[in-house]
């Protein structure tokens, strides 16, 4: 376990947010990294409602939102380096578990910052990115926690998958060619992985992944969709991963309130997420009030809600 006696960790991570925000001001000022292709669209509105500008970032409020995950992710760092106990749970202390979550709530902040800001395609590849980075990692995470994986087995599975994205979602779309939208599967992995942590019994182990279809009907696709279109929705094979690698009944125990509290804000905010398209009649481009930006920062609370589920966890009586 990292050393924590010092607050290097914290002062490292806020060295870098700012170096970025600094650099991403600057690169901005000068024009060096804004849309050329898109820059017919300054004046209209976006693809998330807001006007798209000339000026320093293509969409502004959307762009400076995105500082919410940055201070939310930095409070993480300040709260472990905090933690004055050693603890089994591996979210209490400088660990290299809690450090990559905190890690990757920052990061979400300038991924997207560089695709609301540039209008570019690299920087929504940069946006992918950042979301797929936070995303895998607590159904990973849970995994781990019913498996006899390592800490280390973890992060080199995590990393892995990271690497082998980042280059394939370089060179294709959302879908990776394939018809596979990694984001929302991992939504329903982690709701599975939850809810499989909480009920583990052999038997559940296999009925688990049919929470995955509980998930897809509170995004509206219903069951007879998914086998009528199979082709399209071929990886709901997927949501019995977990129960096939989660071996063992977990010895630690978890309260949910901080889960569902996450799950509300994430679902308030995807909720307000939908409102914010140009052909809502809700989106106003002019107003300093949008939706997306909305999205932000109630997914940036969502973060904090389930670091505090993670570190909820403790030892069975």
């Amino acid at each position: 376990m990292i050393s924590t006696n010092k607050f290097y960790v914290f002062y490292l991570a806020l060295l870098v947010s700012v170096s970025f925000l600094l650099i991403f001001f600057l690169l901005s000022a000068f024009g060096l990294i804004q849309s050329t292709e898109a820059a017919n669209l300054i004046g209209e509105a976006s693809r998330w409602c807001e006007r798209v500008s000339g000026g320093l970032f293509r969409e502004p409020l959307n762009t400076l939102s995105n500082l919410g995950f940055m201070v939310a992710g930095l409070y993480m760092f300040w709260v472990i380096c905090n933690d004055k106990q050693d603890s089994i749970n591996p979210f209490i202390g400088i660990t290299p578990i809690s450090v990559l979550y905190a890690s990757v709530v920052v990061y979400l902040g300038p991924g997207s910052m560089l695709m609301h800001g540039t209008n570019t395609e690299w920087g929504g590849w940069a946006d992918n990115l950042s979301m797929i980075m936070f995303i895998i990692l607590p159904w990973l995470y849970n995994i781990y926690s019913m498996s006899s994986w390592t800490s280390k087995q973890l992060l080199s599975i995590y990393i892995s998958i990271v690497i082998i994205y980042s280059i394939w979602r370089w060179f294709t779309d959302w879908g990776l060619g394939i018809n596979f939208n990694l984001f929302g599967v991992s939504i329903g992995l982690w709701a599975i992985s939850e809810t499989l942590y909480r009920f583990w019994s052999p038997s559940f182990r296999f009925l688990s992944g049919f929470v995955g279809f509980i998930v897809l009907l509170l995004f509206g696709t219903l069951p007879n969709e998914v086998f009528n279109n199979f082709s399209e929705y071929w990886w709901v094979i997927l949501f019995w991963l977990p129960g096939l690698l989660a071996s063992k009944k977990p010895v630690n125990r978890r309260t949910y309130k901080w889960y569902f509290l996450g799950m509300i804000a994430y679902f308030s905010a995807f909720a307000i997420w939908l409102t914010g398209v140009p052909d809502h009649n809700l989106c106003k481009p002019d107003s300093i009030i949008q939706a997306h930006s909305i999205w932000h920062l109630l997914s940036a609370l969502a973060t904090y809600f389930f670091f505090l589920h993670f570190r909820d966890e403790k030892i069975s009586s």
